[in-house]
């Protein structure tokens, strides 16, 4: 039978399996059982970002919790790092997330968060799924739990972040683009960077349930880099629909990668002595030029799969504070214990306040090595090495960049696609070799 988690909770396209009120009450009753199990107290914190179909899903949810004699601290719309916070702040025994994170608004998810607010291990989520399926096991005569609407719950996040940056209006003069990305961002943000001080122009913070990313946000900062440098603003900030994921445009209109905002806080947090044991953690598909620049400054870089659980794995194992990846999940661990888009915001323009050099300046620390990145749709998910035809391309395109380059076939974990990425110092060959792979994929896999 299909795991219901993959890589970042539970994900599909709303009202259809697995994403339905039914699963969301089921998902509710066990989340209040593991909560017992744990000797955790049986209350969840319920969170949303802007998508249509996430009151449904967020009420069943809470119903579900009810039914099982558990407690509901109603959220509402706000960011997924918003609820690993208030998790910890009103000592809830986990966190439940309506979110889909950078897809479309059809589709929608579960993610969830433990009592300390961090997301769950694979174990954890074995137990929580058993259940489901079982669900007469977390199905027991218990008297109905109670709700209560936090609607301060964005507020009291927002004084979380304030903390993490220094001074009354530290950045009082700055001029901000804030691409909210028309999702669980749009109160937040414009609110927080207003208050530090900065002079800001919000982009796409009007959410109508079905606009949510799309054209706008992480994925599509092009209204942000055209806003900066018609603006002369400091910089771009553009989050994911859940407001997780950061994507920043400097004061050219160029847009940095995630790799690129770790180098340059990695930098500032060595020079700080604050970069403990000196080790940052990026993923598989992070950039060459990320491990060569860590290594100038005498960081051990350390790579592990793809997903900020593995990244947050890898840094715990490893004493790290800094971690993230190249699509822009960062985790900043001395102030949270999940990604956060708009931590990692405050973080680096931190970083620019004391080192007084522009953003592109600083993000000149790492030289990016031309990479080719390729979503193949397919209908299959067979092991890769299964195929001859696809193993031998593959072989072939390694041999050809030697220890200059490298490649990386995955499928992704929440879609029916399979990302081929190739890296390398010749753009024309990394494209041409990234092409070749792709081409061998669509025809084996593809319908």
């Amino acid at each position: 039978m299909t795991r219901l988690f993959g890589t970042d909770g539970i994900r599909g396209i709303a009202n259809r399996h697995p994403i339905t009120p039914e699963l969301g009450v089921h998902l509710g009753r066990a989340v209040v059982e593991y909560c017992r199990q744990g000797s955790r107290e049986p209350s969840v914190v319920i969170g949303r970002d802007t998508r249509s179909s996430g009151q449904m899903l967020s009420f069943a949810v809470a119903a579900g919790v009810l039914s099982a004699g558990g407690r509901v601290y109603m959220a509402g719309v706000v960011p997924t790092p918003a609820v690993a916070y208030l998790v910890r702040h009103f000592r809830a025994g986990a966190g439940v997330v309506l979110s889909a994170s950078h897809n479309p608004h059809e589709y929608n998810g579960f993610k969830l968060f433990s009592a300390d607010g961090f997301k769950l291990s694979d174990q954890e989520e074995d137990r929580i799924e058993e259940m489901i399926r079982k669900p007469e096991k977390s199905r027991k005569n218990r008297p109905p739990g109670r709700a209560e609407t936090r609607e301060d719950g964005w507020r009291l996040y927002m004084g979380f972040l304030e903390k993490t940056i220094p001074g009354g209006q530290p950045l009082k003069g700055m001029k901000l683009v804030l691409d909210c990305a028309n999702g669980a961002t749009f109160q937040v943000a414009p609110s927080l960077f207003k208050r530090l001080g900065a002079t800001v122009r919000t982009l796409f913070a009007e959410p109508d349930g079905k606009n949510i990313n799309f054209g706008c946000g992480s994925q599509h900062p092009e209204a942000a880099q055209e806003e900066v440098v018609r603006s002369g603003a400091s910089a771009g900030l553009a989050f994911d629909g859940d407001g997780d994921r950061l994507v920043v445009v400097d004061e050219t209109g160029a847009v940095l990668s995630g790799d690129q905002i770790i180098a340059v806080c990695a930098g500032d947090l060595k020079e700080q002595g604050r970069l403990k044991n000196d080790v940052v953690v990026s993923t598989v598909m992070s950039n060459m030029g990320l491990r060569f620049a860590l290594q100038g400054m005498g960081v051990e870089p350390v790579t592990t799969a793809v997903g900020d659980r593995s990244v947050m794995e890898a840094m715990r194992e490893n004493g790290a504070v800094l971690g993230g990846e190249d699509s822009g999940h960062i985790i900043f661990l001395d102030h949270h214990t999940t990604g956060d888009g708009i931590l990692s915001a405050l973080q680096l323009l931190s970083t620019r306040l004391r080192s007084g050099k522009p953003l592109s300046q600083l993000a000149s620390t790492m030289t990016i090595f031309p990479q080719a990145l390729i979503n193949v749709p397919v209908s299959r998910k067979p092991d890769l090495g299964s195929i001859p035809e696809i193993g031998a391309v593959i072989q072939q395109v390694e041999q050809a960049l030697g220890d200059r380059g490298r490649v990386l076939v995955r499928y992704s974990g929440t879609e029916p696609l399979c990302r081929v990425m190739v890296e390398g110092e010749d753009r024309e060959e990394v494209e041409r070799s990234a092409q070749a792979i792709a081409d061998t994929i669509r025809q084996k896999l593809h319908p």
